[in-house]
């Protein structure tokens, strides 16, 4: 993923300003750091958005709360973050595909973009460096990726009004 957004101003629709992070508790200090960096990082590109942050128990219940958002709240955009570390078991590798796979179906189902950073990680060293390094931290690529989204959606919504607009006789 690009570390850079293009430079270049934002396009951002004043009536619906709302993103939506929704975040897993679990593995708090890591998930805590994805959550930080997203809303510093929203913070400096779309200032004039309104962020709301959900922490749920953990990834599981990620989606279920991202559905309800995009039903009650309809957010311009919504970013999933969480970690999940692989055990010795099969039980993350499950989870990582179940909410992998209700995250996109939510995005296709109410075309909104759902930004996914829930982490399937190796270990503890792998988290630091995703959750709370400056090098490659998730959280801000998520923000980065959802400023992208909300960027191209808006064009999109413009060409859309643009085009159902009456014409002149």
């Amino acid at each position: 993923m690009s570390q850079e957004l293009p430079r270049k101003p934002r396009i951002f629709n004043a009536k619906h300003n709302k993103l939506a992070i929704v975040a897993s508790k679990y593995n708090e200090v890591y998930s805590d750091g994805l959550v930080d960096n997203a809303i510093a990082e929203l913070s400096d590109h779309l200032p004039q958005a309104r962020v709301d942050l959900v922490r749920v128990p953990g990834a599981f219940e990620i989606p279920v709360t991202i559905k309800a958002l995009l039903e009650l709240e309809q957010p311009i955009c919504a970013i999933a973050l969480g970690v999940i570390i692989q055990g010795e078991t099969a039980h993350a590798d499950l989870v990582a595909r179940s909410v992998t796979d209700a995250l996109q179906q939510l995005a296709l189902d109410y075309t909104t973009p759902v930004i996914h950073e829930v982490l399937l990680v190796a270990d503890e060293a792998q988290a630091h460096v995703r959750c709370l390094g400056d090098e490659l931290n998730r959280g801000t690529e998520a923000a980065r990726a959802a400023t992208a989204m909300v960027e191209i959606f808006s064009e999109l919504d413009r060409g859309r009004s643009l085009r159902t607009q009456p014409r002149d006789a």
